[in-house]
């Protein structure tokens, strides 16, 4: 009879043959194959790793997740990282953790004002909003797309108590601008980080700077879980929240399955429950249950292994749409690394110069009819989305510094392609002779109009 890892080995080895014949990438044939502006990027070892993981039954998260959390954590530099399942979950714990009572008076509280930018995604902002604080929208800057640091001082008031922005697009912000703001006033920073996991900023990993940060493990994003995020931070007390907000808000740090690691687990007094009441029924935070599954970092570690190769690649692909689109610079305001800084990039974003006659539905219309997949920077301006309409600056719910008038040229102009690491040779050739030829088709038509 066979042992138990013979017959693991077997199951990995038709894993092998199965991914062979099912998942391997396609011919790519131009103009039929769709060019995705991100996705998944795996092999064999992703699917062996959640097979063989899955043959444990072990469903909730475990010694997985605290290898993936472990090896995120060195990765990025800092000393915690503490899984959730989306980057949008991250957020929320990561605004969440700084409202816990367990920072005392240095807790944010309702009616505080917490400076932001508007041109992005929407759950960088709402847990702001969902805490009863009032974001304080400023404006960006079009070739890096990230926060105007020259308005930092002017959309500070005493109220203010943090600054949560996101490297827009893998190109970190001006971090040493930022620090030194919240530094000067002692204010909170939340680093959000899920565009941008591996950019550098000054020799250091962006996701080590804020007082918290935080990741998406999407499949769009550099590393993937299936869905999952994570939150990072330096701080015990800090640790201690996000723990207890992700876990249902109890207030015992056991880790699932495990019982009184502290030895006092029926030694204590809480609230108004009876004396030795059992600390793991105890809850100290108005929580959720935001976890991911062990399978998912069982994989997600394999995709940890890649995310430097990952990086690299994007790096490069990066650099070969600069390259070749640069003689368009009449028509575009292309991406720019912020002084500094070695982004990994999650897209090549170009903004059309309002002045050039050109219109961006004219090119991104013509790159998806060539099957090239291209997507907005994110929300536009999150102030015109329907989810503020009740959202009212004369009634105090949110602030704007400034007209936001560069949010809006992004709205209206701004557009990105993919630079991940699933691109073949084939495909970015074929996405550049896209641009190539719509130029080509568009200023014969200019001259014909003359």
């Amino acid at each position: 009879m066979k042992n138990e890892e013979q017959i693991r080995a077997e199951i990995r080895e038709l894993v092998t043959q199965l991914y062979e014949v099912k998942h391997k990438h396609k011919e790519f044939i131009p103009g039929e194959t769709v060019v995705q502006y991100s996705g998944r990027v795996y092999d064999e070892k992703e699917i062996q790793a959640l097979v063989d993981s899955s043959l444990d039954f072990w469903l909730t998260l475990g010694k997985h997740g605290e290898e993936f959390e472990k090896r995120l954590a060195q990765f990025v530099g800092v000393r915690f990282g503490i899984l959730v399942n989306s980057g949008s979950s991250a957020n929320l714990i990561a605004f969440a953790s700084l409202c816990s009572r367990l920072l005392g008076d240095k807790r944010i509280l309702p009616g505080s004002e917490v400076i932001t930018v508007a041109a992005g995604f929407p759950t960088t902002v709402n847990p702001i909003i969902q805490h009863r604080c009032v974001p304080v929208f400023v404006d960006v800057t079009l070739d890096t797309k990230n926060i105007d640091v020259s308005l930092l001082e002017e959309a500070r008031t005493e109220k203010t108590r943090a600054v949560m922005i996101a490297h827009t697009l893998g190109n970190p912000f001006d971090i040493d601008a930022v620090v030194k703001f919240c530094e000067k006033y002692d204010l909170y920073l939340i680093e959000d980080n899920c565009d941008a996991l591996g950019s550098e900023y000054k020799g250091r990993m962006t996701g080590s700077f804020g007082h918290v940060s935080t990741c998406s493990f999407y499949p769009a994003h550099h590393i993937t879980l299936g869905e999952g995020g994570a939150i990072l931070t330096n701080n015990a007390v800090i640790k201690r929240a996000i723990k207890s907000l992700r876990d249902w808000g109890r207030d015992c740090w056991c880790d699932s399955g495990r019982d009184n690691t502290c030895g006092k687990r029926f030694a204590a007094q809480y609230g108004k429950l009876p004396q030795g009441y059992d600390h793991k029924y105890v809850y100290s935070h108005i929580g959720y249950n935001l976890k991911p599954l062990d399978v998912q970092a069982a994989f997600g570690c394999v995709q940890l292994d890649k995310l430097p190769g990952f990086v690299h690649q994007r790096r490069v692909n990066f650099q070969k749409f600069y390259d070749a689109l640069k003689q368009y610079e009449e028509f575009f305001i292309l991406p720019k690394a912020t002084e500094g800084s070695v982004p990994s990039w999650f897209g090549f974003p170009i903004t059309v110069r309002e002045e050039s006659g050109l219109k961006r539905e004219e090119i991104v219309h013509a790159l998806e009819e060539r099957k090239i997949q291209t997507r907005m920077l994110f929300g536009g301006n999150l102030l015109k989305q329907p989810l503020y309409n009740d959202m009212d600056e004369s009634e105090g719910t949110y602030r704007v510094v400034g007209d936001l008038k560069n949010t809006d040229v992004a709205m209206n102009n701004t557009f990105w392609t993919g630079v991940y690491p699933g691109l073949t040779d084939d495909q970015i050739d074929y996405m550049i002779n896209g641009f190539h030829q719509f130029f080509i088709d568009y200023k014969a038509t200019v001259s014909a109009n003359i």
